[in-house]
């Protein structure tokens, strides 16, 4: 397999207004591919937005108008706004990986997901994060086994985690287990810290890793929206006090080396060129579901069924 160039779009999202944010997506993935990207990721939770509330004051208080505006801006899977997304990645000729809020057809529930496109436009996968942290729990659901999902496309087997769920080991070991060339992280998380994160799961994985996060300044916050100016808590940190996500987009290579950022504090898109050679020749030290995993040991089970709320029995019962 030859090389090829992905690249990490931090951007600012339009607040609550999906057709105006995949019009980002569009530009955005444009540009990507004019500057010769096969594989475009978008952060966490881009469409709609982050639900920036639920880190603005007392939980539930007040929150009545924003949460309204996510259920109706949050995407359907499949729905038209899926169908813009593929028409982006097909036109384009790239895999595209982009972040969204999702809520079922008749629900008012959101998930915290990301959607898999690839290079024909078609939808290869969606996965919904196992677990919100803290005060996202307030506005978001939980996924299941189910959509722990890994996609073959034209550039090598492509799977991650969204956010903090990158912290949960075995979510990682199963991940692992899948074969995965390029690991996703769509992300929320700024600081250092989190870099190492990313540092340590192309170690770990021998794989290359994508973290991206949106970068938005206050300023970005729509004039219109409602109840502007408690929508949002001002950092103490007089450098963070203008940013609602300051960013903190990596690209690491699978020994662990910084290929690109972290970039903080701009609209940017960051490239790489990858090579999945460089892959399988990292697995010859330490491959962790393989030569290097003790199965006489170790055990993992994962529940991959579906959790739908309600299961439907068809037809008539046995009367006995």
């Amino acid at each position: 397999m030859t090389a090829f160039t992905v690249a990490a779009v931090q951007a600012a999202y339009v607040l609550m207004d999906r057709d105006a944010t995949i019009d980002r997506v569009a530009a955005l993935t444009g540009e990507a591919a004019a500057n010769g990207a096969k594989l475009v990721v978008f952060p966490e939770a881009f469409v709609p937005g982050d639900p920036i509330w639920k880190d603005a004051g007392i939980i539930w208080d007040g929150d009545e108008a924003w949460y309204s505006m996510l259920v109706d801006q949050a995407i359907v899977v499949p729905s038209e706004a899926t169908e813009r997304l593929g028409a982006i990645a097909r036109e384009h000729a790239v895999t595209l990986v982009v972040g969204i809020d999702e809520r079922e057809p008749n629900g008012a529930t959101i998930y915290c997901s990301m959607l898999y496109f690839g290079s024909d436009g078609s939808l290869l996968g969606k996965h919904r994060k196992l677990m919100p942290t803290g005060s996202e729990r307030t506005v978001w659901g939980m996924g299941d086994g189910s959509l722990l999902t890994v996609v073959d496309t034209e550039i090598g087997r492509v799977g991650g985690l969204i956010c903090w769920e990158n912290y949960m080991p075995l979510a990682r070991y199963y991940m692992y287990s899948q074969g995965i060339d390029v690991w996703v992280a769509p992300t929320l998380a700024t600081g250092d810290a989190w870099v190492a994160t990313m540092r340590h799961i192309a170690r770990e994985g021998r794989l290359y890793v994508i973290g991206v996060n949106p970068c938005v300044r206050v300023d970005q916050i729509p004039e219109d929206f409602p109840a502007r100016d408690k929508v949002w808590k001002l950092e103490d940190d007089p450098d963070e006090r203008d940013w609602v996500s300051p960013g903190n987009s990596v690209i690491i290579g699978p020994t662990g080396k910084m290929l690109a950022g972290p970039s903080r504090h701009e609209e940017t898109i960051l490239y790489a060129d990858i090579d999945p050679s460089e892959v399988r020749a990292a697995r010859r030290y330490f491959d962790p579901t393989g030569h290097y995993n003790r199965p006489d040991v170790f055990r993992l089970s994962v529940d991959t069924r579906p959790r739908p709320a309600v299961s439907q029995v068809v037809g008539a019962l046995d009367p006995d």
